[in-house]
């Protein structure tokens, strides 16, 4: 049987921000990768602001910047804006997995790759015994004082584990064209029930004269695949020519919610497996490496004191809420009051915000790590935003942060 003080089960984002944490700590971390290879199949479609560049102390793996969006409603009337400089850089998703990998590896973590987390053969105070399956198909044993999950959406160790899963999983659905049309310097987004139903479609500049195009929907038995490929003809008919010959297609589920706990006896979840994702985007990149920032701070603590309870881990979940928690209430009651808004009223909100003062805001206060702040800025200086919106959205955005967020049902789980 293979042992190793810390077990992180996913070699993500996440999951080689926490290794490599704990490693230069000096802990004897195993990292286990279900895919063969770091990095593959691509998670997402790769936007990500200055701060993941931050965090990873890297640019290498920066394909171009952009510095402005044009957002489109459901009738296709848009507002636009663009600002002097970089708001967020296109990557290869790839390149970033790899060099997080290399990097903890670097600081003396292990990775085993094409081995999947199979559950839980027991569990005791000071101790946890899993069961893996390794590449060729030979079942192992791994016992570990701590086990991290990163291992996404569908997260294994949550389940193994009994930690509750998030509210709603989006399927998404992206393609990369290696010739498009369209500004180079800017994001494009589509809302409405004919593009992406729950959430957007896009169209993202890939900084070598192509595009990655998708969408990400709350279909209600509808495919993304389908909304995919309206987006596609509609792109089709706005550029004069059909993006041709996809290099690679990417299939995957957002989760959109909050997880209860994200701690439990001798474990911890991160990232999307922590359900540690902006609703209003659906990124997860920036919060994931910086909650694995906090878990391996708080591991390493509750590691030298040999104390891996529930309750030394809970300091995990008070450190990242603390950070991040009041951004993730405020976007997710915003996401699912603009669900439930109509194609009208999405376009009644375009044309409000096609003002200069508006655009004006959004450029000096757009941040896509922190969206609600210049949510906020919007809804005080329009009194036409608010009269679109419900009351008590008004009322809860001009308050404290501590003001209670007005009652809004979950929706369906998915």
């Amino acid at each position: 049987m293979e042992e190793a003080e810390v077990l992180v089960v996913g070699g993500g984002p996440a999951g080689s921000t926490a290794a490599r944490g704990l490693a230069e700590r000096g802990h004897d971390v195993l990292v286990l990768e279900e895919h063969a290879r770091i990095g593959l199949p691509v998670q997402c479609a790769g936007l990500v602001s200055q701060r993941v560049l931050d965090l990873a102390a890297s640019t290498s793996f920066v394909r171009t910047s952009v510095r402005g969006a044009t957002v489109f409603g459901p009738s296709l009337g848009c507002v636009a804006f663009k600002a002097a400089e970089p708001r967020a850089f296109v990557i290869d998703r790839s390149g970033l997995d790899i060099y997080l990998a290399d990097r903890a590896a670097r600081s003396g973590a292990r990775f085993r790759t094409a081995t999947r987390f199979d559950g839980i053969v027991s569990r005791g105070p000071e101790r946890t015994v899993v069961r893996a399956t390794g590449a060729d198909g030979t079942s192992l044993e791994i016992g570990a004082k701590l086990v991290v999950g990163a291992d996404g959406v569908s997260s294994a160790v949550a389940r193994a584990f009994r930690l509750r899963r998030p509210v709603e999983i989006l399927p998404a659905f992206e393609a990369e064209f290696p010739k498009s049309p369209g500004d180079a310097e800017q994001v494009e987004v589509y809302l409405g029930r004919t593009f992406a139903p729950g959430l957007f479609g896009w169209w993202i500049p890939d900084g070598a004269g192509g595009a990655r195009v998708g969408v990400a929907a709350d279909a209600d038995g509808t495919s993304a695949r389908v909304y995919f490929d309206h987006l596609v003809d509609y792109l089709a008919k706005r550029f004069g020519e059909r993006l041709a010959n996809p290099t690679a297609y990417l299939v995957s589920g957002i989760p959109i919610g909050t997880v209860p706990k994200t701690h439990g006896p001798g474990v911890l979840l991160v990232g999307d497996a922590a359900a540690q994702v902006k609703p209003l985007s659906g990124g997860g990149i920036f919060a994931g490496m910086r909650c694995a920032e906090i878990l391996s701070d708080v591991a390493h603590d509750a590691l030298a004191r040999n104390d891996l309870s529930e309750a030394a881990l809970a300091e995990y979940d008070r450190r990242w809420h603390a950070e991040l928690g009041e951004e993730f209430r405020r976007a997710l009651y915003l996401r699912r009051l603009f669900a439930r808004l109509s194609d009208p009223d999405l376009d009644g909100i375009i044309a409000a915000l096609q003002g200069a003062e508006l655009t004006e805001t959004i450029v000096a206060f757009g941040d896509i790590d922190f969206p609600t702040h210049v949510a906020r800025r919007l809804l005080r200086q329009s009194p036409s935003l608010v009269r679109l919106l419900p009351k008590a959205l008004g009322a809860w955005w001009s308050s404290e942060p501590s003001f209670p967020t007005p009652d809004l049902d979950e929706g369906p789980r998915k």
